[in-house]
């Protein structure tokens, strides 16, 4: 039971890492978008066929075959994963775009013109103490006189002022949304801020965000499509290899398999070197039995 589930989990785990690999290589190659799905779907159920009989018909292959095979396998989980690293970094990267782009920047422009209408304020109060200052310095008889004259500048000022204030209360009203969607936006980051943190410490965590995600991607990079071709050799082997005793069991005196080779309701079964050996000392003793029962079956 747990071979079959072993296989069910490979093939899941090959599907899922064949997925991400065949849309990260299609978007670095988007100038053929469908072909280049085509050609890394094809290779990526080559790969695990080609796998899959390498470990099944190793002793057998010729060495230069082996060789060549082998090195095909590596080199498409390289390229599996190499699809799976662009398809994650673009994700991150258009995460942090659209958290820059979208908040960051209208948050700085709002609150540089909140900073301004402070200033215009302030500036307006300086102009009040100014004319109070006026006020207090002239003598009794002319303060009526120039309150009179600074009446007029003194409404002014206080439009001015109950403008600016309606104008930082506008812009309050548009930057607390923002700022909102900013703290959601780092809450989606929030794991790979910690790791950032635990790797390179708190104070310096801000610096090092992209290296940290790039590690994290590299560390789910390494495990995905080995993962899959490694579980999917042994568990195939592990379902063909029993099936297959009886098969490759050396003759009897008859010329006919020996089936009580390996029963498997006993425990004298051979470990697999063992078995691997039985197999060719019978091919090697007598060819012409084994080509009889194969065609007999």
């Amino acid at each position: 039971m747990i071979n079959y589930l072993a296989f069910g989990t490979s093939l899941a785990v090959a599907g899922v890492a064949a997925w991400f690999s065949v849309i990260g290589l299609a978007t670095i190659f988007s100038g053929a978008w469908i072909p280049v799905i085509i050609m890394a779907g094809v290779l990526e159920v080559g790969k695990l066929v080609t796998a899959a009989y390498l470990h099944q018909n190793w002793n057998i292959t010729q060495w230069w075959m082996k060789t060549y095979l082998t090195l095909a396998v590596i080199v498409l989980m390289f390229i599996t994963s190499m699809g799976i690293f662009g398809y994650l970094s673009k994700a991150h990267l258009e995460q942090e775009a659209n958290r820059v782009v979208d908040y960051t920047f209208e948050i700085d422009v709002l609150e540089d013109k909140i900073e301004f209408e402070q200033f215009k304020i302030d500036n307006y109060k300086s102009q009040l103490i100014g004319l109070d200052d006026v006020l207090k310095t002239g003598r009794d008889r002319d303060k009526n006189y120039i309150f009179k004259t600074q009446k007029e500048t003194r409404e002014q000022i206080d439009v001015d002022i109950n403008t600016s204030i309606d104008n930082m209360r506008d812009l309050q009203n548009e930057l607390l949304p923002l700022k909102k969607n900013q703290a959601m936006a780092e809450l989606e980051v929030g794991p790979l801020k910690y790791i950032a943190e635990l790797i390179y410490g708190e104070d310096e965590a801000k610096n090092y965000f992209d290296q940290a995600v790039r590690m994290v991607i590299i560390l789910l990079v390494a495990v995905f499509d080995p993962l899959a071709v490694l579980l999917l050799i042994a568990s195939l082997g592990s379902i063909i290899i029993p099936k297959d005793r009886k098969r490759f069991a050396p003759v009897n005196e008859a010329g006919m398999p020996d089936e009580n080779f390996y029963d498997d309701n006993t425990t004298d079964v051979p470990p697999k070197k063992e078995w691997s050996q039985e197999l060719w000392n019978a091919i090697r003793v007598d060819k012409k039995n084994i080509k009889d029962m194969e065609k007999g079956e």
